[in-house]
């Protein structure tokens, strides 16, 4: 899009002033963007502590992250085939609906209980399983777009501030999202109340942003493309990926991997393992409650640290920045689990967990930046196709090691199955990732 400022110039608040500027396109998709992210912030990183209270293990809750990993590996290209073919505005009303859908049926998974079919008693938990499917569909479309109309619009030494000013729109609904279930939350009188409350409002947003979408979205401009064109496209996507993206990949799989491991258990450790509240201030916030604060404090860390990393990286090149991201992904697992129960320091480790963003709009630039000019999207989606796809068993075998109850004796040293264990193999393996990345990850040449 053409602007009248300095060519090359890229402002991390141009969002924020198409927004207002109220073109009608922008504004309808903004709302619509900003509406879904709120709901579903709002309620998947509770989702963990909700199964747990329905009486789901700690592998039934791996598991559902490794589905969620699945949903996430192989929603974007029957979504942007739906898209491409059907229209946007139809894509999107469709969407929308299936996402509202998924936080209803997550709503009555406390409401119907265990359901007896014939010899079948089938447990509250697996509603959230079968809303997952659904409530996810609003995140299908769209991803490769973004990033190839980035490409095409910002100069090639500027990517990562185009994609921070992307990215810090997008994260708004991160942090507020959070902010907001903690506070319906601390004004129940239980975790299992304040959450069915959170949903209702989560049911709220979506069936809002769907119907507006749907009334004020002008499909006039809408193209219908040509429909997917099968495996052997996604095949020749993966074989012309660019080289240099290949130490990116495999360094971006192995840390994804081991945040996949223990991401879902995040809220439980607060909540249970550590039961940590906080008090202060003039409030006394359960630890439920107080779970939704530390995920405001890390996303207002991740706005406030996305556009000055990106701008430095434009100076010292755009591999620091990533492996900044990469690290605290790494770290972050075994610092908390070994924290002590205190909620400074909790405040602490969520503050610094937001730097994790830091290094996104970066990495960003350089996924898209090494391709030809006209497959942006193409490259997009086949690196985070290989990529999702390899972690999806990742938080099964979290949710594995950190319910058992093995030990293994090494020789005077006892190897104890736990949530420890699978906390230090995560950060084992982000290392890993970590270090490849410093050994063989390429500079994108405009960044050099």
């Amino acid at each position: 899009m053409a602007t009248d400022r300095t060519e090359g110039e890229v402002d991390p608040l141009d969002s924020f002033r198409q927004f207002f500027a109220l073109e009608r396109d922008v504004l309808v998709l903004s709302l619509s963007m900003l509406a879904f992210s709120l709901a579903f912030q709002m309620t998947s990183r509770y989702l963990p502590e909700y199964m747990r209270v329905l009486g789901a293990s700690a592998s039934v809750i791996g598991l559902y992250g490794s589905v969620g990993n699945l949903i996430s590996a192989v929603y974007p290209y029957p979504g942007g085939a739906v898209s491409d073919r059907l229209g946007s505005r139809f894509a999107l009303t469709a969407f929308g609906v299936l996402a509202t859908l998924g936080f209803g049926v997550w709503y009555l998974a406390a409401v119907v209980g265990s359901v007896t079919v014939g010899p079948l008693s089938l447990p509250a938990w697996l509603f959230v399983f079968v809303g997952l499917f659904l409530a996810q569909a609003w995140k299908s479309f769209g991803l490769g777009a973004t990033f190839a109309i980035v490409k095409q619009s910002v100069p090639p030494d500027r990517l990562a501030m185009g994609f921070a000013s992307t990215e810090v729109f997008r994260r708004l609904g991160f942090l507020v999202g959070p902010l907001l279930a903690a506070g319906l939350l601390a004004a129940t009188v239980g975790f299992l109340d304040g959450f069915q409350l959170v949903l209702l409002v989560a049911i709220g947003f979506g069936a809002v942003a769907t119907v507006a979408q749907h009334l004020l979205y002008d499909a006039s401009e809408d193209t219908l493309g040509k429909s997917f064109e099968g495996v052997s496209q996604v095949l020749t996507d993966l074989r012309e990926m660019p080289a240099t993206l290949r130490p990116l990949l495999v360094a971006d799989t192995l840390v994804r991997f081991a945040n996949g491991m223990v991401y879902v258990f995040f809220v439980i450790v607060v909540t249970d393992f550590l039961s940590v509240g906080f008090t202060g201030f003039g409030f006394d916030l359960r630890p439920d409650a107080f779970f939704g604060v530390l995920l405001g404090v890390e996303m207002v860390v991740a706005i406030l640290s996305m556009a000055p990393v990106s701008k430095l990286a434009e100076y010292a090149g755009l591999k620091p920045a990533v492996a900044l991201g990469f690290s605290v992904y790494a770290l972050f697992p075994l610092l908390l689990i070994f924290a002590p129960a205190n909620q400074w320091v909790l405040l602490l480790l969520f503050a610094y967990s937001g730097l994790r963003f830091a290094g996104l709009p970066a990495h960003k630039a350089l996924i898209v930046g090494p391709a030809q000019a006209d497959a942006g999207g193409r490259v997009t989606g086949s690196y985070y196709l290989v990529r999702n796809t390899l972690v999806i068993p990742s938080a099964a075998l979290g949710g594995w090691l950190y319910g058992a109850d093995w030990a293994v004796d090494l020789g005077g040293f006892v190897l104890q199955a736990g949530p420890q264990l699978a906390f230090a193999v995560a950060t084992a393996v982000g290392a890993l990732g970590v270090a490849y990345f410093v050994v063989f990850g390429r500079e994108f040449e405009p960044y050099e």
